[in-house]
């Protein structure tokens, strides 16, 4: 008994803050506070508390960590725990002469990477860890290096896959996925390739993500790294599965890991969201009232906030209005759109302020979810005020046209032949032509006058005389005095339809 509980405090030790919370959490302790505090939590639940159901949780924490235990685990390890045993090695006889090998190099003991840490992902779900973070060893100096590393599936885990439903043809929704990642302990890890990687499963490669050509010019093409989906080239037995991966060694450290995953669509996704995070209205009215509360110090007052019903993504009027709890505007994009394209292409970043966007940290908008539905389609931006409430904002177009046609004035029509009504005298030629009244009635007489006396006194010019009429009417009705002034005068400009050009003046 001694023996085993100090076995059992050795194992706590090695616990990471995950295994931790979660032994403390499975016997009924708080999991909160920093690692020292959990671990020495743990110690003394163990000390205090020890009984065969503890012992075989902390087993089972420690084999999920070091998949291959040593003799005294593997003497004592209870009847019905799975086991998923793994190793990194390049010789196929390592299991058998009982060592531990990494890349072909003899270990004293199989010891993961120091406490790396991958990122969860919102589209996979971490069902088993089938080889903890472990590094990759070079085992010379080119710069082309092998490793392998060999795992099995247990008949439960080979029956999880089988009967896993399918999410599209030939792609189930349980897998074993590798992932790579920097050797780094301090942080949680993003999935990082290295150069020239290939994944090679049972003596057959699988597909690796390629790269996304870039639409910039002068900007390399980026390749998404994500979980490498190897369940097609598995042994769904208790045969070993081998997987060889060629990676280029160019002074990096990286490290690989195994495991059982479920993989979420964006469909799940938004189950999800609407299920646990929807931000009620009243609550959404606060933000608000929050943001443009008077502030005394401010010399600019903030009487409104403008939100477009149109999502940054797609130009398209929002579904479900979303946004990010850490951002400080208002502005949402649609939830669905969102969630899709990050499905594609991973990059969980928001559209309007380009901060990060984790999933976790989404919210779909209460109050303008109401908004959308009581407003119209040719709706496309709203106001908030200050008390919280909210105002349509019309088009500029449609509402300068309501202004034209509500606001324009009736002004009288205005003949510009009449002096008075616009404060300037009528074009000389045509006072010339009628101060005479003997040649305005012999024009009117001939029926070729290029002048005639309004109503109201003023002169009407007729425009379409071409230059024969009105040298014939000039010529009967003319007098000595025009002649001579207008053989003094230059001759006056012709336009284009062989009128003179003085004839109207516009003001």
């Amino acid at each position: 008994m001694a023996a085993e509980l100090v076995e059992a405090m050795n194992m706590v030790k090695s616990f990471r803050v995950s295994d931790l919370q979660t032994l403390l959490a499975s016997m009924g302790r708080s999991k909160s506070g920093l690692k020292q505090d959990l671990v020495g939590r743990a110690l003394r639940l163990v000390q205090t508390e020890y009984s065969p159901e503890l012992l075989k949780n902390v087993r089972q924490l420690y084999e999920s960590r070091f998949p291959k235990s040593s003799g005294w685990l593997a003497a004592r390890r209870p009847e019905g725990v799975p086991v998923a045993y793994s190793s990194l090695s390049s010789s196929p006889t390592a299991t058998s002469q009982g060592a531990d090998y990494l890349n072909g190099i003899s270990k004293p003991s199989p010891t993961p990477a120091a406490e790396v840490k991958l990122v969860p992902l919102p589209f996979y779900q971490t069902l088993e860890t089938l080889l903890p973070p472990t590094e990759l060893i070079s085992q010379n100096n080119e710069k082309l290096q092998d490793s392998q590393c060999i795992f099995e599936l247990t008949p439960t885990q080979a029956d999880q896959i089988r009967n896993a439903s399918e999410l599209r043809p030939g792609i189930r929704s349980i897998q074993v996925v590798l992932r790579i990642c920097y050797t780094d302990s301090i942080g949680v890890q993003e999935d990082q390739y290295p150069p020239n990687i290939a994944v090679k499963v049972n003596q057959s490669y699988c597909h690796v993500p390629g790269y996304y050509p870039s639409n910039k010019p002068g900007v390399e093409p980026r390749r998404p790294c994500r979980p490498v989906n190897i369940t097609p080239w598995l042994h769904l037995s208790s045969v070993t599965n081998r997987v060889t991966i060629t990676w280029g060694n160019f002074g990096k450290r990286y490290s690989v890991a195994v495991y059982l995953v479920r993989v979420f669509t964006a469909t799940d996704l938004f189950s999800q969201l609407k299920l646990c995070s929807v931000e009620s209205a009243d609550r959404c009215r606060e933000r608000i009232q929050d943001k443009l509360r008077f502030d005394p110090e401010s010399e600019i007052a903030t009487t409104g906030l403008r939100v477009s019903l149109i999502c940054p993504l797609v130009k398209m009027r929002l579904g479900v209005p979303c946004r990010v709890l850490t951002c400080a505007h208002l502005q949402c994009f649609d939830a669905v759109f969102f969630l899709q394209m990050n499905e594609k292409k991973p990059t969980w970043t928001c559209p309007v302020c380009d901060k990060p966007a984790p999933f976790e940290l989404l919210t779909i908008d209460g109050l303008l979810s109401e908004i959308l539905k009581q407003t119209s389609e040719d709706i496309e931006e709203i106001e908030y005020l200050t008390d919280g409430s909210w105002q349509p904002i019309r088009d500029e177009k449609e509402r300068d046209r309501d202004r034209e046609s509500s606001n324009t004035p009736d002004y009288p029509d205005v003949d510009i032949c009449i002096p008075e009504a616009n404060g300037h005298s009528p074009a000389h030629s045509s006072t010339s032509l009628t101060g005479k009244s003997g040649s305005s009635s012999v024009g009117g007489a001939g029926g070729t006058g290029g002048t005639s006396v309004a109503p109201s006194g003023g002169a009407v010019v007729d425009l379409t005389l071409d230059s024969s009429s009105e040298e014939e009417g000039g010529g009967a009705g003319g007098d000595s005095e025009d002649t001579e002034d207008s053989a003094d005068s230059p001759a006056p400009k012709r336009g284009r339809y062989n009128y003179d050009k003085d004839l109207v003046t516009a003001y």
